[in-house]
């Protein structure tokens, strides 16, 4: 991985949240993740993401603002997890688990996250981002629609994943897939 991409991407110098920077994260961020343990029980998702950091499948990103830490957090997805599946769309990245501390939320700090993904994923060579949002999440659906993002399908949301306790958790959590050509 080249040095410009292990920098910060973006530094906000006005505002509430001035000072901002958009970076990779690394393996000592990864319990700042669980925001004083509100989101603990994703603490092996976190490892798990990491372990494909490493493999060259995948990045975090974090939005850390001085004084204060991680406000902000996205993972992409650059390879898929399963060798062989989307071989016809092997230049789609996939979007996952953006997430913007409530109090900074309407302050541009996901506009300004998904901007550093893009850019980097354009710079990848992507030519297609896509996402899942919960229907019931009315506002990310249109920050993603400001971003011109297009649902393009219902998702049925079913998914599991084992808790910081090794219990296997099972979410049901309907939305739709949005996809955006970059490139």
């Amino acid at each position: 991985m080249s040095e410009a991409l292990n920098t910060p991407v973006i530094q906000i110098d006005s505002g509430r949240v001035a000072g901002l920077k958009i970076r990779h994260l690394n393996q000592d961020d990864l319990s700042s993740l669980e925001w004083e343990g509100e989101f603990k029980r994703f603490r092996k998702l976190y490892r798990l993401v990491y372990e494909r950091v490493n493999k060259g499948f995948a990045v975090m990103w974090g939005a850390e603002l001085p004084g204060v830490g991680l406000i902000g957090q996205a993972f992409v997805q650059l390879k898929p997890a399963t060798p062989g599946k989307h071989r016809k769309r092997a230049m789609n990245a996939y979007i996952h688990s953006l997430r913007v501390r409530p109090t900074y939320r309407r302050a541009g700090v996901g506009s300004k996250i998904m901007q550093v993904l893009e850019d980097d994923l354009l710079r990848r060579g992507f030519t297609q981002v896509s996402l899942n949002v919960s229907r019931n999440n009315l506002a990310a659906r249109r920050l993603y629609s400001r971003r011109g993002y297009s649902i393009i399908k219902s998702v049925s949301g079913i998914w599991s994943y084992y808790d910081h306790l090794g219990i296997l958790r099972n979410v049901h959590e309907p939305g739709w897939r949005m996809e955006k050509k970059i490139g």
